[in-house]
């Protein structure tokens, strides 16, 4: 009988790893629309935006997400090469500028956001029990209470998925699922809203979300001083 009842433990484990875990590969396009009360200027380029999804994993760009990581290719040799060009070399850093920055997310920094918080200043995610239906797939609604340097709560509306992606999206405001609906407040009265307009199913290779060859390692401190380093570098061009 105990054997059979840890056959059966072994089952349950075994389908809640099969459920939590989200099969769905393809890409999910969006509009990106200014929706504050200061109109942001969004280029027509800038005006669309896709995410690529494999099971858990994540790109927009060179942005990669994978579960609770995050990998960032950057290239910097066009202006590293500029420099150079111009007779200016940097004086610590001597590769070609192809650097991967990664950072990994504590999942309980990631649920902290939840906690109310009404602070000047601060925000926190208030997960509301209301569904609707959003291009084929149940989309969940979330509540950002955001609070100005006054104290003044400034809430506005989120819609975001479970049936998409990883546990938690760190791509776009950490959300507890994936954004259909998301928008970034930029200060000043300008706010940005990304609203998914089409989910296409299939047409993403896991080989895609591989960093590519050739890239280097690099801290978030290490880039901070790079980027330092050039930006004093690029001023003796003025």
């Amino acid at each position: 009988m105990k054997r059979l009842l840890i056959a059966a433990t072994f089952m349950l484990l075994a389908m809640s790893s099969l459920i939590a875990q989200n099969s769905f590969r393809g890409i999910v396009k969006f509009k990106v629309e200014s929706t504050g009360k200061v109109d942001v200027q969004i280029k027509p380029e800038q005006s669309v935006f896709e995410i690529k999804v494999y099971d858990n994993k994540l790109m927009v760009e060179n942005t990669i997400q994978t579960g609770l990581k995050t990998v960032a290719a950057t290239d910097l040799s066009p202006i590293i090469g500029y420099l150079a060009a111009n007779g200016i070399e940097l004086e610590t850093y001597t590769g070609d500028g192809k650097v991967l920055i990664r950072n990994e997310v504590n999942a309980d920094s990631i649920k902290s956001i939840e906690v109310k918080d009404e602070e000047p200043g601060h925000f926190y995610y208030e997960y509301v029990d209301e569904t609707q239906q959003m291009l084929g797939y149940t989309a969940k609604k979330l509540i950002v209470h955001s609070f100005d340097e006054e104290g003044k709560d400034n809430p506005y509306t989120c819609w975001y998925t479970t049936e998409i992606g990883p546990e938690y999206c760190l791509l776009m405001g950490q959300i507890k699922g994936f954004p259909l609906v998301y928008t970034q407040m930029a200060g000043d009265g300008k706010a940005i809203t990304y609203t998914a307009t089409e989910i296409v199913k299939g047409k993403v290779k896991e080989a895609e979300f591989f960093p590519p060859a050739g890239y280097k390692d690099m801290t978030m401190e290490e880039l901070e001083a790079l980027s330092e380093e050039i930006q004093t570098a690029a001023e003796l061009l003025e």
